[in-house]
């Protein structure tokens, strides 16, 4: 598939994420597309598997995006818990950084 560009680059500050509505993906949540101090953008289900809460509104360093409701961690690449409470872990999706926008591959392993 190509892809959908859900986004320019500069709309997702270091550090930051967004999410992007189940109603443009297709998928079963929403998903948060989120940026890394390095640059590197990720994208994985925006909500925490702990609890009701957005991934996209977490901080993200060092290659975990943390929850804002109870600090769960997950990792960027692969979804995986990183720190408690959740103990389930989210689901990514392949992104890629294209003519300065940001295409996310819905439900592709990255």
């Amino acid at each position: 598939s190509t892809g959908i560009r859900v986004a320019v680059f500069d709309d997702v500050a270091e550090g930051e994420g967004i999410a992007i509505s189940k109603a443009i993906t297709g998928t079963t949540d929403n998903i948060a597309i989120l940026r890394d101090e390095d640059g590197s953008v990720w994208a994985l289900d925006d909500t925490c598997t702990h609890e009701t809460a957005s991934l996209a509104d977490g901080w993200v360093e060092d290659g975990h995006v943390e929850c804002p409701l109870h600090s769960s961690k997950f990792c960027l690449k692969t979804g995986e818990v990183q720190g408690l409470p959740a103990t389930k872990n989210a689901c990514p999706h392949r992104v890629e950084l294209r003519d300065g926008g940001i295409w996310l591959f819905p439900n592709e392993t990255p």
